[in-house]
This record gives structure tokens, sequence and C-alpha cells, in this order.
């Protein structure tokens, strides 16, 4: 049996903004009522941290979750644990009405940090990134130049996106011309 790989192993670019492919990231789309009791159980107990407020992400990559929708949840695990979280929270959630699907091969993770990594993502998506409105901690889907991406900040210079796998080498290239030496504009 062949071994998983990440989108882009680890590709990395070094401009205005450091640009890294993170590799293998276990990501669980969990879908259903989340006020539901047995739902936010079970996705406490795999994750190990309480459901986010709306557009908020609550822990990190090692366990955290993600609000994607009002009936949608991306749950963040590392990747060896993603089988056995799946079948947790299925058996958990079996009387439920909900959706539970591995969904990490499909997807890549990228980082953008530095002085200027605000300035990169704002470059290539529709939102205020400015301090005072994209803080650490909030969550957002939007789109990334012509394909979806979700957005969140770990603190206040370091950027995590996921995007669809079949279109991580897009993302790095747009990346990589956004940030690209002498490109600072000097927004924020």
């Amino acid at each position: 049996m062949s071994e998983p790989v990440s989108a882009l192993n680890n590709a990395s670019f070094d401009g205005i903004a450091s640009i890294a492919e993170y590799g293998l990231q276990g990501m669980i789309t969990l879908r259903g009522d989340l006020s539901a009791k047995a739902l936010k159980t079970a996705a406490r107990a795999v994750a190990g941290v309480d459901l986010p407020d709306t557009g908020r992400i609550a822990g990190n990559r090692a366990g955290g979750l993600c609000w994607m929708s009002p009936d949608e949840l991306l749950l963040l695990c590392p990747h060896a644990d993603v089988s056995a979280n799946v079948e947790t929270l299925q058996r958990a959630l079996a009387q439920s009405h909900a959706l539970v699907a591995h969904v990490s091969d499909a997807r890549a993770l990228f980082r953008v940090s530095g002085p200027a990594a605000r300035e990169v993502m704002a470059k290539l998506c529709p939102v205020d990134f400015s301090p005072t409105a994209f803080e650490p901690g909030a969550f957002r889907r939007t789109r990334m130049a012509q394909v979806p991406a979700a957005i969140w900040m770990t603190d206040d210079e370091t950027f995590q996106i996921i995007c669809f796998r079949s279109v991580a080498e897009y993302v790095f290239s747009l990346f990589k011309v956004a940030a690209q030496p002498k490109s600072r504009v000097g927004v924020f």
C-alpha cells in the first residue's frame, strides 16, 4: 500500500512573506444540527475543544473545530488519527441526522506568514484583512482568485489557508506572485 503524500510535498517560497504547504493534515467534515447535544458532545470529545462561534476557529491543527456554515464544522486533527476519529464520530452520531466525511486527502493546507502576510492575502481575496477586521481566531470561507478557500489566523502575522488539493499548485503559484520580493504596497 502506498503512503499518503501531501499535494505539493511541503513546497515553500520566501518573498515579502513566507509561503509553505503544510503537508498532511487531518480534516473531517461534520454536518448536522450544531445545536444538537449529541453533535456537540461528539465533536468536543474528538477535537478536544468547544464548538466555535460563528465565523471562528477553536483550537489548532492538532485538535480544532472550524465554523464552516450554520450546519457544518471542519474538524482538524493529526492525519494519522482521521480514520479512528471518523469511526468515533459515526458511532456517537449513529442515531442523529449527521454526516461525517474524511476529506483530508481532498484538501491542501498552506501557511502565509511574516510582516506582509496580510498584504499578500489582501492581493488575492475580497476580504478586509485589516487588523481590526480580521484577527487571530477569525475564520472565513471566501475565494482566492478563482478558487474557494477557507482562511484563519493563528497570530497577527500568520494565516492558514485550506483549498482543494486539485488546485493546490495554482494556489501556490498565486501566493508566489503575490509575495514577490519588492512587491510590498504598504497597505497594512
